[in-house]
């Protein structure tokens, strides 16, 4: 078979001449390591040509007449449905201009299903999809015969997809495809890789060995600016209202920027903070992952067109589409982690030879310091990630259980071939056959409390023990349900059409969370997708809406799944940063705010843990400042209750932030030394843990998401999404069932899991305990300090935004700089 060289091949060096363009070292290595029959795991900044380079040997390949007439010659995947699509688009030019013969499609959950069948059955030469498509097909008979051929696997944005649940999945689907096509080569595309050892080690799935490792060289780097705006920088909240006035000022300069926000409902807040100062009449748009679909292509094509001169985006725009002229990106809030810095900033001056350039807006005094951390973090490489991203994390449970069925649904196989074959995947190297079997049990009949029913059987064991699924009905009903996404219960925003009896779905706008929904009535008014709507009616998951006049009551709806958690790494510079290790140019507010801290109280220690009592509105404070990032501070603030309840001590509640967290409570806190470090001490992760987290929502939360990836509970049946409330009620009647027969279950496990990693952050918060261990500052005062300031303003922020007592604690913080509590 012929294999590409390190020079072009004929008609591909004349295109690259007709536009000017010329070989990257880092392309030359992957078509070097191509020409050997290896793969690569490529790093790139964001455009330097990655995506060319990962498809180069396959257009090299094809130019020579490797490609047949017919037959799957290469596959790309993309965590985006809309990456696969655009993907397509700019590939399918050079193509056409080289003169190369090559049919190539798209192949998402928006495909028509007559189109998805003909694919199958004659595939193309190149197909573009998403990890759940390649999941879909590999569990039919057919997968085999439509991947034999296939010769190289381009997988993009690896990153993102790698340290997930749906990175455990396609992980398998690799395992699985290694067996089919064997000499298939791979290459992964990533801008921020935080341990390419290890991400490579899992794109190696099943593979005989692990690719190389080829980064380019020589890009600038990015330039960044933090906002030091004239307006007075608020303590607490996550809005950055003070600062739309400078945004909008660099707005007016620039050609197209990306405003990016964290949140969706910071992207429509700023949008509508934006809009109300537009007097020059901008085109500035919106863009995040609630809105239509429909609407955010067109926003897309706008971009790329120039027919918009700015967009306020959540993370939907972070990955790796063309966007355009992109020649300024502004992070609205503390950016959370420096990957996702690094990320975001290269969406501007999307070319290899010349600087990206970003502008920090942060919302408050303490994530100015951490916009800080976040430009030294990216300056001196640093790659990290908020949500955890070690792709070598144990592969989850509920995933493998979805894969045993499809894997078994392409083809029966033994136990023994199929525990081989999982066990190769990186994120289930090391699951023990015990594990394996337990899953199989359950596949088989839902485990002991469940196996009366009948509908719980999914695979059944035949001759000489091969392993097959149990029937074609429950086949299909399973690869309905195929995937790793599960999204909290949402509505569906639609326009109404007519009224009364007669009211019926127009267009869809969107969708919003389900319990946000129910507490609207009609009448009421909220912006979504950038525009006031009023309410007229919910309806079996519908939300009916009409156009309104924005008014004084107008909302902006909250979504679930809400902050981001800083990054591990990122939290421990800001600690260092605030300790003083390191002199900074603070801007005066946040120099005036630590000064003030150092002498009312007293600066947090990198290694220790400060903690601060005071009493304040009839209330007494206890203050921690652990930086452990706001997941692992919230299970910190609801383990503290629970002890100081069983002190005896009344305690109120909780409020926490990236870092620190805050209880009160009716009662003075005790005077005894050693009563914080009781209070503290690490074994609260133990029978304190487990009697909560059993009892607790985000347990249930975590079991209806297991449940449901592995196919326990049904998303979809017949072609139709079942309603949240439906999901609800069926996974907490199994997960009650289980939780007394069965205490043991796989998925119970499974959850347990997934919340402690996912949801709780277990992990961060108990080595923080352990360190701290003997470690403890603690300091009485009369009144709360300066660090504290922020943690008050956090009680009560989302039900009462803006209210009286913020702004009296806005006061108490003024009074505090200005000397009246010192």
């Amino acid at each position: 078979m012929n294999k590409p060289h390190a020079e072009l091949p004929d008609v591909l060096s004349r295109w690259f001449d007709r536009r000017g363009w010329s070989l990257r070292a880092y392309q030359r290595e992957v078509l070097d390591l191509a020409a050997r029959n290896e793969s690569a795991l490529v790093i790139a900044p964001t455009g330097a040509g990655k995506t060319l380079a990962g498809f180069l040997p396959a257009l090299c390949d094809v130019s020579r007449g490797a490609a047949g007439e017919d037959g799957l010659f290469a596959l790309y995947i993309s965590p985006l449905k809309a990456l696969a699509v655009d993907v397509r688009r700019n590939l399918e030019l050079p193509v056409a201009e080289i003169g190369l013969k090559l049919r190539i499609e798209a192949r998402t959950g928006d495909t028509p299903a007559s189109r998805r069948a003909r694919q199958q059955k004659k595939p193309p030469h190149i197909l573009l999809t998403t990890p759940e498509q390649v999941a879909l097909m590999f569990s039919r008979p057919d997968s085999a015969k439509m991947f034999a051929g296939l010769r190289y696997l381009i997988l993009d944005e690896i990153h993102a997809l790698a340290p997930s649940k749906r990175g455990d999945l396609l992980a398998l689907g690799l395992a699985q495809l290694a067996k089919i096509a064997p000499a298939a080569q791979r290459f992964g595309l990533s801008a921020t890789v935080r341990e390419p050892a290890a991400l490579a080690r899992w794109l190696a799935s099943g593979a005989a060995r692990p690719p190389r490792i080829v980064r380019a060289e020589g890009a600038p780097p990015p330039r960044f600016e933090i906002l030091e705006s004239q307006s007075r920088t608020p303590w607490a909240g996550h809005s950055a209202r003070y600062a739309v006035a400078d945004i909008y000022a660099r707005l007016r300069g620039a050609k197209l920027s990306i405003v990016f926000v964290n949140t969706r409902l910071q992207a429509e807040m700023m949008f509508q903070l934006l809009w109300d100062i537009n007097e020059d009449n901008l085109r500035i748009a919106l863009h995040h992952g609630s809105l239509d679909r429909a609407h955010r292509r067109r926003v897309e094509a706008a971009m790329a067109e120039g027919a918009v001169d700015a967009v306020v985006a959540t993370s939907t725009l972070d990955l790796g589409l063309d966007w355009g002229d992109v020649d300024l990106v502004i992070q609205v809030g503390a950016p959370k982690s420096a990957s996702r810095l690094t990320q975001r900033v290269g969406r501007s001056n999307h070319r290899l030879d010349e600087p990206s350039q970003a502008l920090l807006a942060p919302a408050n005094r303490f994530e100015w310091l951490e916009c800080v951390a976040a430009v030294e973090a990216v300056a001196a490489g640093v790659q990290d990630n908020a949500e955890g991203d070690a792709p070598e994390r144990a592969g989850a449970l509920d995933v493998l259980a979805q894969h045993v069925v499809s894997r078994l649904g392409a083809e029966p196989m033994t136990a023994d071939a199929l525990f081989a074959e999982i066990a190769s995947a990186a994120p289930y190297h090391g699951v023990s056959r015990e594990t394996f079997e337990r899953v199989l049990a359950f596949a088989r009949n839902g485990g002991y409390a469940l196996k009366a029913y009948e509908r719980f059987e999914k695979i059944r064991a035949g001759a000489k023990g091969v392993l097959r699924v149990a029937n074609a009905k429950m086949l299909a009903a399973h690869r309905m349900n195929i995937g790793t996404i599960t999204d909290n219960p949402m509505a569906r925003v639609v326009t109404a059409v007519g009224a009364g009896r007669a009211l019926k779905a127009g267009r869809e706008l969107g969708t919003i969370d389900s319990l946000v929904a129910a507490g609207m009535a009609p009448g009421d008014t909220f912006y979504f997708g950038g525009e006031a709507w009023a309410v007229r009616e919910l309806r079996e998951e519908k939300l009916f809406v009409s156009r309104a006049r924005a008014n004084a009551s107008t909302i902006i709806p909250s979504y679930m799944g809400g902050r981001l958690p800083v990054s591990e790494s990122l939290a421990a510079r800001v600690a260092e940063l605030i300790s003083g290790a390191r002199a900074l140019p603070f801007p005066p507010q946040v120099a005036e705010w630590l000064a003030a801290q150092a002498e009312i109280s007293r600066i947090p220690r990198p290694g220790r843990l400060l903690a601060e009592i005071f009493p304040h509105a009839k209330r007494h404070y206890l203050a921690l400042y652990p930086f452990a990032g706001r997941l692992a501070h919230q299970t910190l603030g609801v383990l503290l209750t629970r002890r100081l309840a069983r002190a005896g001590l009344a305690p109120i509640g909780f409020a926490a932030n990236d870092y620190a967290v805050l209880a009160w409570q009716l009662r003075p806190f005790p005077e005894t030394g050693g009563f914080l470090e009781d209070l503290l001490a690490p074994d609260m992760l133990g029978d304190d843990l487990e009697e909560w987290l059993d009892e607790s929502s985000i347990m249930k939360r975590a079991f209806r998401n297991c449940a449901q990836v592995a196919g326990l509970v049904e998303r979809r049946a017949f072609g139709q999404a079942k309603s949240g409330r439906a999901l609800t009620i069926s996974s907490d009647l199994i997960y009650d069932v289980l939780r007394r027969y069965e205490p043991d279950h796989i998925l119970l496990q499974a959850a347990r899991l997934e919340a402690s990693r996912e949801m709780l952050d277990l992990d961060r918060l108990a080595g923080k305990l352990v360190c701290f261990a003997g470690k403890i500052d603690s300091v009485r005062r009369e009144r709360p300090t300066p660090l504290a300031v922020p943690l008050l303003l956090e009680i009560g922020r989302e039900k009462a935004p803006g209210d009286a007592r913020d702004l009296a604690l806005e006061e108490l913080g003024d009074d505090l700089l200005a000397g009246d509590a010192r």
